[in-house]
């Protein structure tokens, strides 16, 4: 049952990889990045509102508000985590925008640490110091200064790893008060109803007659959808040690998507950045849940 669970979340992983390689397809036949984050995220809702009705159960009305705010919590770090991805992508490449948000466990930390939930030891410190070594292979500041570099594909990088701690704080503090479908579900409802002022509406009809709207839907079904579904499930039967592992699996299947299938280059520095990142955030990661 062990091996089953880790099988879950390594392909969950894999789709939420595979999902940045699509977004990047998408953005390169002209559709704007907060439009594909859009269909992830509602395509998604209806796949979990969908497992929410088979897994109905009544809260009280202390625990449903409760709930709501955490999950309304982990809707807004899920609508920064989508959007701020994928304008990465558009700017930086799929292997450097999925290694950047790959670092949202050094914001946890750095979240925690503020909330006076964890003390800052040594070791904490000399990982985030590595860990923005790393960043600044992957991102090549070290060799071309900050005026070559593509600032806003590096920031909004690193922002979509800074939501995605606030939707781990979020989903983790709403998990208290409800289960796993109702939270997600209000989270990418969420989602969907702030991102929609900021979307280019006649593009977003535009989609479902467009040849693409089967991989807008395929993006929402393996990214936001199933790949959830997976993961939850996963997790039951998983040490987090072991999870947080198997998850790195997904910024190498994105990176291996836009090298491979999208023609993106990376030299070796680049490469040994990203690994110095990902082995590090892994490190730091297992320690904690140890």
């Amino acid at each position: 049952m062990k091996h089953f669970g880790v099988g879950l979340v390594v392909l969950a992983a894999i789709f939420w990889g595979v999902s940045g390689g699509l977004a990047g397809i998408l953005m390169e036949r002209d559709w704007d990045p907060l439009v594909i984050s859009f269909y992830r995220g509602a395509v998604g809702l209806v796949c979990l509102f969908i497992w929410m009705l088979f897994r109905t159960r009544y809260y009280s009305y202390g625990s449903l508000r409760k709930m709501l705010f955490w999950s309304l919590l982990s809707g807004i770090g899920v609508t920064g985590n989508f959007s701020f991805y994928f304008v990465s992508i558009s700017h930086s490449g799929v292997a450097i925008a999925s290694t950047l948000m790959y670092t949202a466990p050094i914001f946890v930390f750095i979240i925690s640490f503020i909330l006076k939930m964890e003390k800052a030891t040594t070791f904490k410190v000399v990982a985030m110091l590595i860990v923005m070594g790393g960043i600044g292979l992957l991102t090549g500041v070290y060799q071309n200064g900050l005026g070559q570099l593509n600032i806003l594909g590096i920031v909004t990088g690193l922002l979509s790893g800074l939501s995605y701690a606030i939707f781990i704080f979020g989903f983790n503090y709403a998990l208290k008060y409800g289960e796993p479908p109702a939270i997600l579900s209000t989270a990418l409802l969420a989602f969907t109803l702030i991102l929609l002022p900021f979307i280019d509406r006649g593009q977003a009809v535009s989609v479902l007659f467009s040849e693409d709207i089967f991989m807008f839907i395929v993006l929402g079904l393996i990214g936001a959808g199933i790949s959830f579904f997976f993961y939850v499930k996963g997790l039951r039967n998983t040490l987090p040690s072991v999870a947080s592992v198997v998850a790195m699996v997904e910024p190498v299947t994105a990176s291996l998507f836009g090298v491979l299938v999208l023609g993106q280059f990376l030299n070796p520095t680049q490469i040994a950045g990203m690994v110095i990142i990902l082995i590090t955030i892994t490190i730091l990661t297992t320690k904690k849940t140890e």
